[in-house]
């Protein structure tokens, strides 16, 4: 069974939640805004926190726009539940029971450069010594506003190679227990629907090495657009244990043009191909919209009811009648400002 969300706004049950010491997502805004705790192993404790925390694509206050306000500009209808940088960091700094020190973000991940992903006003609040990690022209856009010490293009993954998930993923400016990439996928040039891949070892070993307790590499995948299942078909023969994929169940196109969002009826088989524990939806705020873009978009709204049967007509087609086995992962819709640990 699922562990219940809990809203960070009572501070005592995110306490409670770390009691766990499991992983604990927390949706910050009601699209693709997300913060990843994992907690530090025992034998790589940190001095001043028990976890560590990823930030991945804050859109916080204010607009995005694209290209020109004329050609494409959003903006949230629920107002994220923290408002800005300094709210999020005062609040871990509590949760941890501290009373001051070093900004609490421990890294950022930019899966786009889209400003929904890619937000300049929000990241621009965060401190310049926070490393990020971003795909190829992310980190381009990223390193012109001259703001951050430390902004590293993600690492492709396309399976584990001869040096193994360690050189694959890990970074001088990570744990040893943690590595940062996305998944490659062919003949996908511009890493539309691809995902970022955080892979880590609870025990505090290496991505490489179980150790004697037997921990495994972990990973929670975040594909804010989706992925195709194919695509992760890498991970379990590299020896990783999907917990978490971030997925979204909304299918969004442009009109008579292309297909941006893949939603629900790619989700369910995404989840499937990688063996996640938890399929939790992501990107799916029916955001408001001005400029020419806003006319041509198409919204389909599916449900997991909707991509469960979708799937068992497909596999009754292709397969020859083989039924769709019971799903062995937990679905989860997250609300601006939930959280849930991930047993």
């Amino acid at each position: 069974m699922a562990s219940k969300a809990i809203q960070i706004t009572d501070l005592a049950a995110w306490k409670q939640a770390f009691q766990s010491r499991s992983p604990v997502l927390v949706h910050l805004n009601a699209d693709t805004t997300w913060l990843i705790q994992l907690p530090y192993p025992s034998s790589a404790a940190s001095s001043t926190q028990s976890y560590y925390n990823i930030l991945i694509d804050p859109w916080l206050q204010g607009p995005q726009s694209d290209v020109a306000s004329w050609f494409s500009t959003q903006w949230h209808v629920e107002a994220p539940t923290v408002q800005t940088m300094d709210e999020l960091n005062s609040l871990l700094l509590q949760l941890e029971e501290r009373e001051g020190g070093s900004a609490a973000i421990d890294a950022v991940v930019i899966s786009h450069e889209f400003t929904d992903h890619c937000h300049q006003a929000t990241l621009l609040e965060l401190s310049k010594q926070t490393p990020v990690f971003a795909t190829d022209k992310a980190a381009e856009l990223i390193r012109s506003w001259t703001h951050f010490e430390s902004v590293v293009t993600m690492p492709g993954f396309s399976g584990a190679n001869q040096g193994g998930l360690q050189v694959a993923l890990g970074d001088e400016l990570l744990p040893a227990w943690l590595g940062i990439g996305r998944v490659v996928t062919a003949g996908n040039a511009l890493y539309y629907h691809s995902a970022v891949l955080i892979a880590f070892n609870r025990h505090g070993n290496t991505l490489d090495d179980t150790g004697a307790e037997g921990g495994s590499t972990e990973a929670i995948v975040y594909s804010a657009h989706g992925i195709k299942g194919s695509d992760l078909e890498c991970l379990k023969p590299s020896g990783i244990n999907t917990l978490a994929l971030l997925h979204g169940l909304h299918d969004m196109r442009i009109w008579m043009t292309a297909q941006l969002n893949l939603g629900a009826l790619n989700g369910i088989q995404a989840v499937r191909a990688c063996g996640a524990k938890y399929w939790i939806a992501t990107h799916d705020e029916t955001k408001r919209g001005g400029g020419f873009i806003s006319w041509l978009l198409r919204r389909t709204t599916y449900t997991l009811r909707d991509a469960v049967e979708a799937e068992e007509v497909r596999l009754m087609v292709e397969d020859e009648g083989k039924a769709l086995t019971e799903s062995s992962y937990d679905f989860v819709e997250l609300g601006s400002g939930e959280a849930l640990a991930l047993q």
